[in-house]
C-alpha cells in the first residue's frame, strides 16, 4: 500500500468546537497592502439594513450544516465593520441568536478602525452585544500611517484605545504591523512601546507581507532586510514579555487569560460557519453509521456585494470536500502557528485519519532539523521552527 493510500485510513472523526465568522466588506478606502475582500465606500449611505437581512438569510441557509451545535465565538470582520451603525449590529446579533445556538459566554468580536471611533457609538456596540473589539492601529507614526493608506492619526488611535478601556468590554485588541516601508528598528520598537502603553489585553503584532492583487504588489515599497526583520522580532518579543504579554500564536500576544478564543479555534483546526461577501467556512460532518462517509467541507460565499445581494443568485459560491490526502497539511498548517503543544490525539480526532508513513517521515525530518520537538503525547514548534515557519509547513506537504 502506498503512503498516499495509507493516509486515507479512517479513524473516528470528532466534531471540534464551532465558531461564526461574519464579513462586512465596505471600508472608507482600500489600503495598498490589503488583500482581504474589501471594497471602498462609494455611496454616502451604506445598504446596512439590506445587507444585514442577507446575512441572516445566509445564516438560515447554512444552519442545517451544524444541527444546533453550540457556537462559542463570533468574529465580525471586514472591511471596516465599524462603518455600520450600532442599531444594525444589534439587529444582526439578535437575528443570529434566533437562528443558532450561541453559548451564554460567547466571545463576540468586531473589527474597528480608529478613524471611525465615536465614544457613544462604540458604547452602543457594547449594548448591542459586542464584548470584544479589534482595533486596526497598524502604527503610531504619521508617515507610516500615510504610506499604509490609513485614515487615522496617532491621536485617534490612542483615543480609540482609551475608549475601549472605558466602555465595558471584556477585552480588546490592538493590531500593529512591523516590517513597514523604510522602517528602522527604532521605528518598530517605538510603535510597539506606544501600543503597550495603551494597555490592551491583547496585541496582534505581525509583519507586513506583500500579497498578490494589492497596490503594494504592483508597486512594491522598499521593506527592511531579513536580518533587520529578525532583530525587530527578537527585540519586540523581549519588550512584550517584559510588559507581561505572552505569545500564544505566531503573531499574537495577550495578557494572561485574554487570548482570542475565535482565533484559537481557527488554529486548533476548529469549525466555523462563514457568512457574508467572500466569507469562508469549514464544517465537519459526521455520519453516525458509516465513518467512511465522514467529511470536512470548506465553503466560500459570493465575493462581491452586488452579486451577494442579488436575490436571483445563491449566497454559496463554492463548496468542496477536503480531500483526505490534503488534510495532514491543512491540520499542521493551522496547528503549528500556535506556541502551545499540539496533542497527537488531536490529529486523529479532527482529521479522522491515522498518521501515515509519509506524514510521520515529514514530522521526523522537522524534528531532526530542530523545528519541532516531540513527546509521547504531543509535538511542539521550537523557537527555530517559529522563525522558519514557512519552511516547517513546506515539510508537511
Amino acid at each position: 500500500m502506498s503512503s498516499k493510500q495509507q493516509s486515507n485510513t479512517q479513524t473516528q472523526l470528532k466534531t471540534p468546537p464551532l465558531a461564526l465568522y461574519i464579513h462586512i466588506p465596505w471600508c472608507v478606502q482600500k489600503c495598498p497592502y490589503c488583500d482581504f475582500n474589501s471594497h471602498g465606500q462609494k455611496q454616502q449611505v451604506l445598504p446596512e439594513s439590506e445587507y444585514v437581512s442577507h446575512l441572516l438569510d445566509d445564516l438560515t441557509q447554512d444552519s442545517h450544516l451544524v444541527h444546533n451545535r453550540p457556537i462559542h465565538s463570533i468574529f465580525i470582520g471586514g472591511g471596516t465593520p465599524s462603518l455600520f451603525s450600532a442599531g444594525a449590529i444589534k439587529t444582526l446579533l439578535a437575528g443570529v441568536k434566533q437562528r443558532v445556538n450561541l453559548t451564554d459566554d460567547a466571545e463576540i468580536t468586531m473589527e474597528a478602525n480608529p478613524g471611525t471611533f465615536e465614544r457613544q457609538k462604540f458604547a452602543d456596540y457594547v449594548t448591542a452585544g459586542i464584548n470584544r473589539l479589534s482595533i486596526g492601529v497598524q502604527s503610531f507614526q504619521t508617515d507610516k500611517l500615510a504610506k499604509l493608506g490609513r485614515i487615522h492619526d496617532d491621536c485617534q488611535a490612542k483615543a480609540a484605545a482609551a475608549t475601549a478601556q472605558q466602555i465595558g468590554l471584556n477585552s480588546f485588541n490592538l493590531d500593529l504591523m512591523h516590517g513597514l516601508p523604510n522602517q528602522s528598528l527604532q521605528d518598530a520598537l517605538f510603535d510597539l512601546k506606544q501600543g503597550i502603553q495603551q494597555a490592551p489585553p491583547h496585541l496582534s503584532w505581525y509583519q507586513l507581507t506583500i500579497e498578490p492583487n494589492t497596490q503594494f504588489h504592483s508597486k512594491p515599497p522598499k521593506l527592511p532586510e531579513d536580518d533587520l526583520l529578525w532583530d525587530i522580532q527578537e527585540k519586540g518579543d523581549e519588550l512584550l514579555r517584559a510588559a507581561g504579554y505572552e505569545q500564544y500564536e505566531i503573531s499574537a500576544y495577550s495578557q494572561s487569560g485574554f487570548q482570542c478564543q475565535h482565533n484559537l479555534n481557527y488554529w486548533r483546526f476548529g469549525d466555523y460557519l462563514g457568512i457574508g461577501c467572500g466569507a469562508h467556512g469549514k464544517i465537519t460532518q459526521i455520519d453516525s453509521i458509516d465513518k467512511n462517509k465522514n467529511q470536512i467541507i470548506r465553503t466560500v460565499k459570493v465575493k462581491h456585494p452586488k452579486g451577494y445581494m442579488d436575490l436571483t443568485r445563491p449566497y454559496l459560491s463554492e463548496s468542496k470536500i477536503v480531500a483526505k490526502d490534503e488534510l495532514p497539511f491543512e491540520f499542521f498548517m493551522n496547528r503549528f502557528r500556535l506556541v502551545e503543544p499540539c496533542p497527537k490525539s488531536g490529529y486523529q480526532d479532527f482529521t479522522g485519519l491515522e498518521l501515515d508513513p509519509n506524514t510521520l517521515a515529514n514530522l521526523q525530518t522537522a524534528i531532526s532539523k530542530g523545528l519541532l520537538v516531540e513527546t509521547s503525547e504531543h509535538w511542539q514548534v521550537t523557537s527555530l521552527g517559529r522563525r522558519y515557519l514557512n519552511t516547517l509547513l513546506e515539510m508537511m506537504v
